[in-house]
């Protein structure tokens, strides 16, 4: 598994985002998704007139 490293305020954000002491590739992943569903919705969005 590939290994980052996160600056002191990226990992308070991710904390503020915890619940219940979720783990943090659970927080990315829902992350991601959220991102990928939103782009994928600007995309079709923009080729409807």
């Amino acid at each position: 598994m590939p290994q980052i490293h996160l600056d002191e305020e990226t990992v308070e954000r991710l904390d503020a985002l915890r619940v219940d002491d979720e783990e943090y590739d659970e927080i990315v992943n829902e992350l991601i998704s959220i991102y990928e569903a939103e782009e994928l919705t600007l995309f079709r969005g923009s080729d409807m007139k």
